[in-house]
């Protein structure tokens, strides 16, 4: 899938945070501006129901936070870039500074996995993150995710 699709500008942020409670927040809040469907609440409790099975922070300053919904019929992405990094109980132990986080409809498992395998790999490629690390603002970050 091409990431342009589900992830939009208005879904792609530099913030700071502060904590790993605040961040899954602003993910929920940016996500519901996308399905107005949805409450932020009802987004972070599925987001926060994922990271109570064991944390998405895969290492290298990355966490993809992940969860499913029935009341969408698309997926939907957000993409943030801390300032500061925050602790996230990450299974390297490092703190977390960009967070690619995807909601995905209960149904579509599949894509939903294969999604999360493409993040993952392009959020491992060094070069990328490093120019993700660089960027100075929300456009600038968007245009290196998506190319």
């Amino acid at each position: 899938m091409e990431l342009s699709k589900i992830l939009q500008p208005e879904c792609t942020t530099c913030a700071t945070p502060g904590s790993k409670k605040k961040v899954l927040e602003l993910i929920s809040d940016l996500a519901a501006v996308q399905y107005p469907t949805l409450t932020s609440q009802e987004i972070f409790e599925s987001l926060l129901a994922r990271e109570k099975m064991g944390s998405t922070g895969i290492g290298n300053g990355i966490a993809i936070p992940h969860g499913r919904l029935t009341n969408i019929s698309q997926p939907v992405a957000v993409l943030i870039k801390c300032e500061e990094p925050i602790a996230f109980d990450s299974i390297d132990k490092q703190p977390v500074d960009i967070l690619f986080a995807l909601l995905v409809p209960a149904d579509q498992c599949e894509q939903h996995l294969s999604t999360l395998s493409t993040m993952a790999e392009k959020l491992n490629d060094k070069l990328i993150l490093k120019q993700l690390r660089k960027t100075q603002d929300e456009s600038e970050l968007y245009q290196v995710i998506t190319q």
